[in-house]
């Protein structure tokens, strides 16, 4: 069992109201662009921090984050949760889903050495799919996830699905369709957006050492916040001003010995 599986397991147990509740907060916050991380069903540190954040743009003075665990919900009268309904969608299996799944070699040399690092099973396949924790899938579909195959139905939050294929058809600049904005109304119609080479002056990224959350602007309005993972005391981040000069599509995983 993976130390994170372990993790999972030692979750106390909640009602199914409650997981309900805390998933309909996930998938608004997934889908207004302020990341609650992996969806689990849960209101769990990320989702307040991204609560915190979605309510700062717009102006409101955001919750206090708790400072010990809860599983109380937080404030969250005013939220029009009209993206988020459903709460849980169907969703059929493909050939696709399953493209991706492989053997992954134990050790991290031999790892680095593979062409590809695949998803270890369908379930894990399917959790980055729906942004979700695998143990999360597991739990909303009960004695189905065991064999998963192409044809199968299973439950699932109600997020834009990943496509990885898709991936790999990007170039750096053609991600979205404009410039990303939290709401709809803002967003610049096809005419009116800026040419490429302004949208690094209105475009700028803070990623917050402390609370391992980025910050994306658009002029001086936030606009999304995702979680990320920052460096250690070992691997410090660099603290500064910078330039993104190039965007790693797919990259290698690269093994180093000496700081792995």
């Amino acid at each position: 069992m993976s130390a994170f599986a372990a993790a999972t397991a030692a979750t106390p147990p909640r009602g199914k109201e409650a997981m309900e509740s805390a998933t309909q907060l996930q998938v608004f916050l997934d889908r207004s662009r302020f990341s609650p991380g992996k969806l689990d069903g849960r209101f769990g540190e990320f989702t307040r921090k991204a609560l915190a954040l979605y309510r700062q743009s717009r102006g409101e003075t955001p919750q206090p984050l708790p400072e010990t665990k809860t599983e109380e919900p937080p404030d969250m009268n005013g939220l029009d949760f009209s993206i988020a309904s459903p709460v849980f969608i169907n969703y059929t299996v493909t050939e696709a889903d399953l493209a991706a799944v492989g053997e992954m070699a134990a050790s991290m040399e031999k790892q680095a050495k593979q062409k590809s690092l695949p998803y270890k099973d369908a379930l894990e396949a399917i959790g980055e799919k729906f942004h979700s924790d695998p143990d999360f899938i597991a739990e909303l579909n009960p004695g189905k996830v065991q064999s998963i195959k192409a044809g199968d139905t299973l439950t699932v939050p109600n997020v834009e699905p990943f496509d990885l294929a898709a991936v790999k058809d990007l170039t750096p600049g053609n991600e979205a369709p404009g410039v990303a904005a939290n709401d709809v109304e803002d967003t610049p119609a096809p005419n009116e957006r800026p040419p490429a080479d302004t949208v690094a002056e209105i475009i700028s990224v803070n990623v917050d050492v402390k609370s391992g959350m980025l910050q994306v602007l658009e002029k001086d309005k936030l606009v999304a916040a995702y979680p990320v993972t920052v460096g250690s005391g070992q691997t410090a981040s660099p603290i500064g001003e910078w330039k993104v000069k190039g965007v790693a599509k797919m990259p290698n995983f690269r093994y180093d010995k000496a700081m792995l």
